[in-house]
């Protein structure tokens, strides 16, 4: 029988030795090409350890094999027929020339040194990478410090004052000082495959590494791409619900600068109307629009909107009875912005209302923020209903007591004489007297004027006391107790010098003998 025709393992420059036979549909020649590979894979490695190639019978070959798991190649029973030899005299030929020609190659080519250099380099270049990106970040921060006024505006809201100016500062530095530490991580973590790749013997955590980052990028991706047709639908939705939005405004604002009229609906109810019918269709398509959220039938999103929802109805009882206490509010109509009011003690210009709260502003400038559940439940008066051009205005009134032996018609007179004389009291309707009531000692009298300027009452009633002490004055009417009057003996009139005839001498006092 002929010898069969031998395939060389050649993994460097010389020949090893032949392989001669097949192992089933595997050549005799890509068995020589696939042991050549194996044993290059030795070389590879630095960390190579001779004494760890081991022959070990088996029981239908003998093996090489590294480490107990790396088989370099498998002697068979046809092998050793072709070079009448045993088989283990084959497997510990090939083994000594396997580790002989490792050794030779590692002594004479190793590529440690050139592997050593060029792991030094891309450390170089890695940490070349950082100082750069570090500076970048460092220039951007720098930029945006010097240019703080242009950037750092704070955060508002209608007159809401959110965020200061300092506040968004300081957050935004903190965040940016966070995106470059993450920045820096992320070059690192990227350089640690390519560092890993140099050495065969680490070069197996490339790939865990790469795999650790692509595995859950490729699954956003995936999931973002699956979630498009979702996201197309929950964009057409928003689109039609703000075209509607944008109608209806345009329809209450038409109400509001009474360019459309319906009878029975104020002008003054158009807004609030229209920021409810908004937040009921906003709440609507969040309805429409929740299936089509990714997640949204997982258990977990279902437990989550539970919760926040059993929070918000615990805590925010006293905000919802302020809302819908506005919400009546606003349909009763008891006041406007700019009307001058009074709820309990408070009395003042109402200068904002919102869903939760009104604001009022003082005569003294206070403003005072009042619950619109504690409007709802006090009395409220406002005092600029009335204060239109079409109206006579608001009435004001003070009150004077006056003894029984001044005659009524000379109180009226001059009492009517000091509201004409009242600053921004009006002329028409003329003021006018009422006698209150007729007490054991006294008359008391009550002025009424009419003014179409409420906010300015502590000014105008100011103007009448004025006026009123003035034309009393000058007509020798004494404002004062009638009990002191009875009483007076020898005291001089409590009107003023100015007023007197020159010739006026204060009473004597009467002295009277009782025996």
């Amino acid at each position: 029988m002929s010898k069969p025709k031998g395939y060389p393992v050649v993994p460097f420059k010389d020949t090893l030795f032949y392989v001669y036979n097949k192992v089933g549909s595997f050549s005799a020649e890509n068995r020589a090409k696939a042991i050549s590979e194996k044993i290059k894979s030795l070389y590879e490695n630095d960390l190579f350890a001779p004494d760890s190639l081991k022959a070990i019978p088996s029981d239908i070959s003998v093996d090489i094999v590294y480490k107990g798991d790396l088989i370099l190649m498998s002697v068979l029973n046809a092998d050793a027929a072709s070079e009448s030899k045993s088989a283990k005299e084959i497997a510990v030929r090939n083994l000594n020339a396997i580790k002989k020609a490792v050794i030779y190659q590692n002594e004479n080519h190793s590529q440690l040194p050139k592997r050593l250099g060029f792991t030094a380099l891309l450390i170089f270049i890695i940490g070349l990478v950082l100082y750069l990106v570090s500076k970048v970040f460092n220039w951007i921060k720098f930029y945006i410090l010097k240019n703080s006024d242009r950037y750092f505006k704070g955060v508002k809201y209608n007159n809401i004052n959110l965020l200061a100016a300092h506040k968004q500062q300081f957050l935004i530095m903190r965040l940016f000082g966070v995106i470059k530490v993450i920045a820096l991580i992320f070059i690192v973590y990227l350089s640690l495959p390519v560092l890993f790749s140099i050495f065969p013997a680490t070069e197996v955590y490339t790939t865990t590494l790469l795999r650790w980052i692509l595995t859950p990028a490729k699954l956003a991706v995936m999931g973002f791409v699956g979630f498009l047709p979702s996201l197309v639908t929950i964009i057409v939705i928003i689109i039609i619900f703000r075209f509607s939005v944008r109608i209806i405004k345009f329809f209450f604002e038409e109400i509001k600068n009474e360019n459309i009229k319906i009878d029975g609906f104020y002008n003054d109810w158009a807004m609030p109307t229209f920021n409810i019918i908004r937040f009921l269709m906003f709440a609507f398509m969040l309805v429409i629009i929740f299936p089509y959220l990714p997640g949204s039938d997982s258990d977990i999103f279902k437990g989550v909107s539970v919760f926040v929802g059993i929070l918000f109805s615990l805590g925010s009882s006293n905000a919802i009875a302020n809302m819908v206490a506005g919400l009546v509010i606003t349909y009763m109509r008891p006041f406007k912005i700019g009307d001058f009011i009074k709820i309990g003690d408070v009395s003042g210009e109402v200068i904002e209302k919102t869903a939760l709260v009104t604001r009022v502003r003082t005569p003294k400038f206070e403003d005072i923020t009042i619950p619109n559940a504690t409007v709802l439940s006090s009395t409220s008066t406002n005092y600029s209903a009335n204060t239109k051009q079409s109206t006579n205005g608001l009435l004001i009134h003070t009150t004077v007591t006056i003894g029984y032996d001044v005659p009524w018609k000379d109180i009226h007179k001059a009492l009517i004489d000091a509201a004409l004389k009242t600053e921004l009291a009006e002329q028409t309707p003329p003021p006018f007297v009422l006698q209150t009531s007729l007490d054991d000692f006294y008359v008391s009298y009550q002025i009424n004027v009419y003014t179409k300027e409420p906010t300015k009452q502590p000014r105008i009633y100011s103007s009448l006391h004025q006026n009123i002490q003035d034309s009393f004055n000058a007509a020798g009417i004494e404002i004062m107790s009638p009990h002191y009057s009875s009483l007076r003996d020898g005291n001089t009139t409590t009107i003023p010098a100015d007023y007197l005839k020159s010739d006026y001498e204060a009473p004597s006092f009467e002295v009277k003998n009782k025996s």
